[in-house]
């Protein structure tokens, strides 16, 4: 048939707070008579998740809901019943905008926080068969078994809930604690890991566009080799979501640091990296009651118990199961280092250690690899080589053997500098598509503190039989929600603006500085980032809602767009909504422009030879009608960069302008990448655009 475009084999894709939304400005204390944005905005929208569903309403809630923006969550359900999901006394009825369904089979209710709920089994059962309920634990509904729809919901919505206690303790709730809630469980369970089938995805996509959802938050993906565009159903669903006004929004994946790896990559959607947060839980490790380190942990008591090399009890000193030698380290603190073996991961040490018998685990790893706190099987210290090295030179010149004390922990806000990237974000360029900056943008996604279900242990291992309502994860999953967020209350407060406005406001206003004011560090490296660690820069939400100036993408943006990439005008025509045979047609002009034209907040140039000129248009969303825009240009190392013209002059009868920029190479290179920026200003708003190119003109003669 003529309507389709493309036939492709399903595949699975993998799953890639109380103190999150306060680092990024948003606070929920009303120190004056208005109230702060968080609550202001957001009843009217509504956030779509696509996880692994969701946990039911009872008890107190994390989130409160107000705003009537409608949050879609494309995961792996929800917990229902959290805190973070009840219905607030005061909230208002339900969108009329709102066609969407609680389907549930009478485990999960719906209410007017949580007004939507579905399921989608057909996709994951016919590549894995029946689900099996038994092994997996799983719920045969929208309701949540792995946590990660769960946590990830709070992130984005969660209703504001006061008094939380333990680590990272206060008021939680999510970006936009007032706007509504749709669940989409698209993941599933399956040997512990949430498995995300294509064909489940895109009906769900189907379904929350007809629903009527505002913003689509989706932590999933695969690691390259990336499918082309419309042969991924995150980007054909993502594409048709865009065409109808929803903001979506996607994790970028937990593949650094090594460069290229970034997933997610479409124009039309966001590509969320990870960062850190100047939240710590320092924890002592005093050794003989005289010698004191400190190091990272959750440890709620003290622990006693003597001091032990790994050698001792695993071969070569390597702390992995299959190495252990078959000795008990029973009320013994064992010292681990991830250099040996090497272990790559901290749960394979973990879980060394829990064979051994072992009472906890020191865990000494690269400082870049910056190991996070989490809920541990087995209490676990984390401190650096350096610190680690120390521990063992004491051991090594005692005459006995050490007796050590750790914890307990304290949640300690400020003391540490950030953000930094996340070593494990996922990093630029786009291997599909290297003349589009991705990741877009980066957010906290590090001890991210969430709603939980009581019933999923912390740490999902088996033997693990604690119940929790709240947990820490990490992840760009844990970032992908924060966007979502921000997203929601710049829908409720511009709902004239388009997805593409949003995305721009939130690129343009994005910092790149950090709280000492040194710019952003790049974990995994310990030098300063660059555009395809953070994109943009770290998220600003209150800058984001008053950007200045925003870059629009029509239609004609995604018509150049696709028809660089191979796609024939009937597919085009196809795939778009609304068009005319104008802009619809891979016209001869198109020739002449390729994807850096394309009419995006940053610009990146993949193969500068020779001068080169690209046009930009950004329109006006400021406050003052009539007001004029200079430009600030930071020029990447060994180019020449020229804008025209140079002022931006809007009115009331101009709330639009283009501009050009000529790139010039000013030198040889065979094929490096090189940053800058440019920065147009009012004296009020700075609306910022990262400059990348790659210079590959060595052997190249200008004619």
């Amino acid at each position: 048939m003529n309507q389709v475009i493309t036939v492709f084999k399903s595949r699975s894709l993998k799953l890639h707070t109380t103190r999150s939304w306060d680092f990024l400005g948003l606070t929920v204390d009303n120190a004056g008579h208005n109230p702060p944005p968080q609550l202001a905005y957001g009843s009217d929208v509504i956030v779509g998740i696509f996880d692994t569903g969701l946990v039911s309403i009872s008890g107190s809630s994390l989130f409160q809901s107000s705003l009537n923006v409608k949050i879609c969550n494309f995961r792996l359900g929800i917990w229902p019943e959290s805190e973070s999901f009840r219905e607030p006394p005061e909230v208002k009825p339900i969108p009329s905008s709102w066609k969407g369904k609680c389907v549930g089979g009478g485990d999960v209710r719906c209410n007017r926080k949580l007004i939507g709920a579905r399921f989608y089994l057909k996709g994951f059962e016919e590549a894995y068969g029946e689900l099996n309920r038994t092994r997996d634990r799983e719920y045969r509904s929208p309701r949540d078994r792995l946590g990660h729809g769960t946590h990830t919901a709070s992130t984005a919505v969660g209703s504001v809930v006061s008094n939380v206690s333990g680590f990272a303790g206060g008021v939680a709730r999510g970006g936009a604690p007032s706007a509504r809630l749709a669940v989409y469980k698209t993941c599933w369970g399956k040997d512990l890991e949430g498995v995300c089938t294509e064909a489940d995805i895109l009906a769900a996509f189907d379904d929350a566009v007809r629903d009527g959802v505002d913003v689509i938050s989706a932590s999933f993906g695969s690691s390259p080799p990336l499918a082309a565009f419309f042969e991924s159903s995150a980007d054909i669903g993502g594409f048709h979501a865009a065409e109808r006004g929803i903001s979506v929004v996607f994790s970028g994946g937990n593949d650094g640091p090594d460069p290229g790896l970034v997933q997610n990559v479409a124009p039309w959607a966001v590509s969320v990296a990870a960062s850190t947060m100047d939240r710590s839980f320092p924890t002592n490790i005093v050794i003989d009651g005289r010698y004191t380190l400190t190091g990272q942990s959750l440890v709620s008591q003290e622990i006693t118990g003597t001091l032990a090399l790994a050698t001792t009890y695993f071969d070569g000193g390597v702390c992995k199961w299959e190495n252990w030698l078959k000795k008990l380290a029973t009320e013994t603190i064992i010292l681990c280092f991830s250099t040996l073996g090497p272990v790559q991961f901290i749960e394979e040490a973990q879980a060394a250690a829990i064979r051994a018998n072992a009472s906890a685990l020191i865990f000494a790893a690269s400082p870049t690899k910056q190991l996070v706190e989490e809920v541990d099987v087995i209490t676990t210290v984390r401190v650096d080589i350096l610190s680690g090295t120390r521990i063992r030179n004491y051991l090594a010149r005692s005459p006995t053997v050490p007796v050590v004390k750790v914890g307990p922990s304290k949640t300690v806000i400020g003391e540490i500098t950030a953000p930094s990237v996340a070593y494990f974000s996922s990093r630029g360029p786009s291997s599909l598509s290297p003349d589009i900056l991705k990741p877009d943008i980066t957010a906290p996604g590090i001890g991210i503190l969430g709603a939980w279900p009581p019933k999923t242990p912390p740490t999902l291992l088996p033997g693990d039989h604690r119940s929790v309502e709240w947990n820490f994860q990490s992840g760009t999953s844990m970032s992908c929600p924060h966007v979502a967020g921000v997203m929601a209350l710049l829908q409720s407060a511009h709902p004239d603006w388009s997805p593409s406005a949003i995305r721009s406001a939130i690129m343009t206003t994005a910092g790149t500085r950090d709280t000492s004011n040194d710019l952003i560090l790049s974990g995994g490296s310990m030098k300063p980032t660059d555009p395809f660690d953070i994109g943009a820069g770290h998220i600003n939400p209150l800058k984001a809602m008053y950007p200045g100036l925003v870059y629009n993408t029509k239609t004609e943006d995604y018509v150049l767009f696709l028809c660089n990439i191979g796609y024939t005008d009937q597919q085009i025509k196809s795939m778009l909504l609304l068009h005319s045979e104008s802009s619809t047609t891979c016209l001869p002009s198109h020739s002449c422009r390729t994807n850096a034209d394309f009419n995006y907040p940053s610009i990146t140039i993949p193969s500068l030879r020779s001068t080169r000129t690209i046009k930009r248009t950004v329109s006006n969303v400021g406050p003052n009608k009539n007001t004029v825009y200079f430009v600030d240009i930071v020029r990447p190392v060994g180019v020449e960069v020229k804008i025209w013209p140079r002022i931006l002059v809007f009115s009331n009868c101009q709330q639009e302008h283009s501009y050009y920029v000529t790139f010039k190479p000013t030198k040889i290179s065979s094929g490096r990448y090189v940053f800058g920026e440019i920065t147009w200003t009012n004296g009020f708003h700075r609306v910022r655009s990262p400059l990348v190119v790659f210079l590959s003109n060595s052997g190249f003669v200008a004619k």
